[in-house]
């Protein structure tokens, strides 16, 4: 009777960590043959769509989304996975829900300070219309790696959601075989920041929720012919970071987002000493000043 007992919540742990463990490969990203195929939606008609033109001075763009400009539904650009380079993920789980999260980086050059006033990060729920979906996003900037041991939270929290504005942005997120679908528009969301910082190597990791139960996923730096995209990182359920890499190419990818804000300070102008004059130099001068002298006194006489 013990040893059946025994038996039974041996076999009921190991089906709920099969479970748990599905649930977190599922989470984790939406790849190619186990995720809706594209599909039309109607995009809604007077939903607001997002343009570059509409953010303040951009500070640092951390690379393209779009690889198909124009070819999407309607004339819309298109972020094309190319499966035909063995791709197969089409967006990163960054889910508040499942506690995920993905993290990059960026660079202030020496003798800079940026005042950053917004965001700009980029997400979409499969099945969406053009009106966004997107209703919490929450954000970190660190001065190193994310967790690791020496890195510090220069800004933000897990639990303040930063969303300022969300809305369409243009592109809509596809493979190489279909093109034209609008089953995974885009949103552009900016994330209000506020904040000083000054030179050195910072990352951002972040997190987003919406009302749909798709996602939301996070699409990565899309560079048509390359594979390797950058070198972004990913936490699952509150695990240490590694590297966000693309399931059926096996490569590191990066993930898009614009940083918006004015520089305060910049390099110091090196100073360019006053040339020595030499004895010819010095002799000359006190000509030149003799002759001048002579001039003057004989305009007075």
């Amino acid at each position: 009777m013990r040893l059946n007992m025994i038996l039974k919540g041996t076999v009921v742990a190991a089906l709920a960590l099969a479970a748990s463990t599905a649930v977190l490969a599922q989470n984790a990203s939406e790849e190619v043959g186990n995720s809706p195929v594209g599909s039309f939606i109607a995009p809604d008609i007077g939903a607001p769509v997002w343009t570059r033109g509409m953010i303040g001075t951009v500070l640092f763009d951390n690379g393209p989304l779009v690889n198909s400009p124009g070819t999407g539904a309607g004339g819309a650009d298109e972020s094309v996975l190319q499966a035909a380079l063995t791709m197969t993920t089409i967006g990163f789980g960054h889910q508040i829900a499942n506690d995920n999260r993905i993290a990059d980086n960026f660079t202030i050059p020496a003798g800079e300070s940026w005042a950053i006033d917004e965001i700009v990060f980029f997400a979409y729920q499969t099945g969406s219309t053009t009106t966004s979906t997107i209703d919490d996003l929450r954000v970190r900037i660190w001065d190193g790696i994310p967790d690791e041991p020496g890195s510090t939270i220069v800004f933000g929290d897990l639990t303040t959601n930063v969303l300022a504005a969300t809305a369409f942005s243009g592109i809509y997120r596809v493979t190489d075989t279909t093109s034209g679908a609008t089953n995974r528009p885009i949103m552009a969301n900016q994330a209000a920041i506020n904040t000083v910082l000054t030179e050195g190597t910072y990352y951002i990791d972040w997190m987003s929720g919406g009302t749909l139960g798709s996602g939301p996923w996070a699409p990565p730096i899309t560079i048509n012919g390359q594979t390797t995209t950058g070198d972004g990182l990913q936490s699952l359920a509150g695990a240490a970071y590694g590297p966000a890499i693309d399931t059926g190419s096996s490569t590191v990818q990066g993930f898009p987002f614009i940083i918006m804000g004015t520089v305060q300070g910049g390099p110091i102008p090196e100073t360019q000493p006053v040339p020595a004059l030499g004895t010819i130099g010095l002799l000359a001068l006190v000509l030149m000043l003799g002759l001048f002298a002579v001039t003057v006194l004989r305009r007075r006489a």
